[in-house]
């Protein structure tokens, strides 16, 4: 396949593309590095069916020659970062996947959004199944991710019943693995990051919060069976196993071998409670499960942060 791949740059689109350029297909790879790295693509470069394109799909995009998918993976994904970004958040998930959709439409091609478990809020319902609607605070400050989300969901969705456009949504749970920044502040990162420094741990809020979290490789799997397969509706990807924040900084600790202190701050703006995944629609449709388990994901997403430690 010939695909045209947004936020190439970024940790899951970096895998992403490599694993696409694996299995044969040809990758434009299309990031404005807003959040992205060129370094998580620079391995990619030398590859004659990799292409890299400064860019920012908000603004416009075209493309001369044919394609056989569009895959929307560009947008900020941390709080730290779309805290930072909102107007730029907000418009990659509503721009551009406009521009993106009238590119596939012209195309006569495939397009793949890149959605996330953050369109449930702090659900009322639990696990999460793709009928839930969520429990969204449309104006708090964590909006300008979850809505972006929704409205890019809504806009393909539209796309598909006006014009007969072949879609893919994959609504994204908690996803680690190397290549993540060690800034990035979400909690894998955060909490690897403090312990490797010999810093005392943060929690936000109490720390009885639950989160699912899914390995790189597991996710990309689960992305390629989603691509792969002819669905036209939103499907959760994501690990089922659900761990509380304290139990998730306690295994880092025992991982790195350190003992120090949890400091708790204030929890994030409309942090959700609880998060796991109702996977049942991906087992039956896709045939996937995740494999790789907390502990053994971790340890090598410790042994990657070692090594961006020490770079510093």
């Amino acid at each position: 396949m010939k695909i045209l791949l947004t936020g190439g740059a970024g940790f899951l689109g970096s895998h992403l593309a490599e694993a696409l350029l694996l299995r044969g297909d040809r990758v434009i790879c299309v990031d404005n590095l807003l959040t992205g790295r060129r370094e998580n693509v620079a391995h990619l470069v030398s590859n004659k069916n990799f292409q890299f394109i400064f860019g920012d799909v908000a603004e416009g995009f075209t493309y001369d020659g044919d394609l056989d998918a569009i895959l929307h993976f560009a947008s900020p994904a941390s709080p730290k970062d779309y805290f930072s970004y909102p107007i730029e958040t907000m418009r990659v998930g509503s721009l551009g996947t406009y521009h993106l959709l009238e590119l596939a439409r012209k195309k006569s091609c495939l397009f793949y959004l890149a959605s996330t478990s953050e369109v449930y809020g702090d659900p009322l319902s639990h696990p999460q199944k793709e009928d839930y609607w969520g429990n969204v605070n449309p104006i708090g400050k964590r909006s300008v991710y979850d809505e972006a989300k929704r409205f890019a969901e809504a806009l393909t969705m539209a796309y598909h019943r006006l014009y007969q456009l072949p879609i893919r949504i994959a609504r994204i749970f908690n996803t680690y693995g190397p290549r993540m920044k060690i800034d990035d502040g979400r909690v894998v990162p955060n909490l690897i990051a403090q312990a490797l420094r010999d810093e005392p741990l943060t929690i936000y809020g109490d720390g009885r919060q639950t989160r699912s979290f899914c390995f790189i490789s597991d996710m990309i799997e689960g992305l390629l069976k989603l691509l792969d397969t002819e669905i036209f509706e939103p499907i959760n990807l994501g690990n089922p196993e659900e761990f509380t924040i304290l139990e998730f900084a306690n295994l880092v600790l025992e991982l790195t071998g350190k003992k120090l202190p949890l400091i708790h701050r204030p929890p994030y703006p409309d942090d959700p409670e609880r998060r796991r995944p109702d996977i049942t629609k991906a087992e039956g449709i896709l045939g996937w499960r995740p494999q790789v388990g907390l502990k053994e994901g971790l340890k090598i997403t410790i042994e990657w942060f070692k090594r961006e430690v020490e770079r510093q």
